[in-house]
């Protein structure tokens, strides 16, 4: 208790210099793209991570997904979003979550969940979630006392373990908690204690994330992430060989969504010169006037509300739709078969 007392007297002036709570992720539902895969509600502020949040994230960064979790809550479009396309895998870190002491309601205002490359292998993968919020960090400790379970010591960290999920979490401040798997926790804290590399030092990926964290909903990709999600977009108009030529050229991308006035969708593709935008322009132009051949009234409304431009090195794709042609869409097969890609 006393330690925790010190904790949070050492991280009182941190958290004021930060600029108060800020806003991350409820749910990471598929690290890859359309104009409708995820959705957050009107917010009252824009979601952004504090300086502990990006500490904890490590270098090698695939994608990072932001959302206000609270302002979830309010809407009945992004839980409804939220709950069919939520995998099973976040499913069991909610749960996990609950179980351990907290109240999602009124404990976590906002959580982030991170993709990063782990080893010297490409496809070896990591998931990470930064939760923040005011915690009530003696009561939930006092619980695990009380259930009489020990933490793991990393130097100054206290890893617990999440019931029998399997997950551990870790406050590193009194109001920014990681958790996730035991080996993908404590990679975390190392780059947040110094002892690894973190986003910090990643340039491109700071420089994306600038572009949008003033935004209610946003997400960053690093090259891989993003033609990872381009292949699935594009479908068969993906297996096409000017697809093959181009993609190695998409460097990082980045979008962010809103629901103030309806639904509306902005996403970012850097590709650094113009011929590889404009290739990539046609290939998506192409991708919509495939799907549109088999789509329902509902679906052809909302690819008639996608537009795709290129412009100095850059690809962009907006979405918009009234609130009932987005829960129309929810409905429909094109966005099931989105999900499940």
């Amino acid at each position: 208790m006393l330690e925790m007392a010190s904790r949070q007297r050492r991280y009182g002036n941190r958290r004021r210099a930060c600029g108060g709570r800020e806003k991350l992720f409820k749910a990471l539902m598929k690290f890859s793209f359309v104009p409708v895969l995820l959705a957050a509600a009107t917010l009252a502020q824009a979601a952004q991570l504090s300086t502990d949040a990006r500490s904890a994230i490590p270098h090698d960064v695939q994608q990072l997904v932001v959302i206000d979790y609270s302002a979830m809550q309010n809407s009945n479009a992004a839980m409804q979003l939220r709950d069919k396309v939520m995998p099973p895998e976040l499913k069991q870190f909610e749960t996990a979550l609950l179980k351990s002491g907290l109240n999602d309601n009124n404990d976590v205002n906002t959580l982030a969940f991170v993709l990063f490359r782990s080893g010297t292998s490409s496809d070896s993968l990591d998931t990470v979630g930064i939760a923040q919020g005011q915690f009530d960090t003696q009561t939930i400790l006092a619980n695990f006392r009380k259930e009489k379970i020990k933490p793991t010591v990393l130097r100054s960290n206290h890893i617990y373990p999440m019931g029998r999920s399997g997950m551990v979490l870790c406050f590193v401040d009194p109001s920014t908690m990681v958790f996730g798997g035991n080996d993908a926790v404590k990679k975390a804290l190392n780059a947040r204690d110094g002892y690894a590399p973190s986003m910090l030092t990643n340039s491109p990926m700071m420089s994306a994330m600038r572009s949008v964290d003033s935004e209610d909903l946003w997400s960053i990709l690093d090259s891989q992430g993003t033609q990872t999600m381009m292949r699935q977009v594009l479908g068969q108009a993906g297996s096409v060989t000017n697809y093959d030529t181009v993609k190695k050229r998409l460097q990082q991308s980045w979008y962010y969504m809103d629901f103030e006035h309806g639904v509306h969708f902005n996403l970012t593709i850097l590709t650094g010169d113009t011929f590889t935008a404009a290739t990539m322009s046609s290939l998506l132009t192409a991708a919509i006037l495939v799907r549109k051949m088999s789509s329902s009234a509902a679906e052809k409304a909302a690819l008639n509300d996608t537009t795709v431009t290129s412009s100095s090195g850059q690809l962009a794709i907006n979405f918009a739709a009234s609130d009932t042609e987005f829960m129309s869409l929810l409905q429909s097969p094109l966005f099931k078969d989105v999900v499940h890609n």
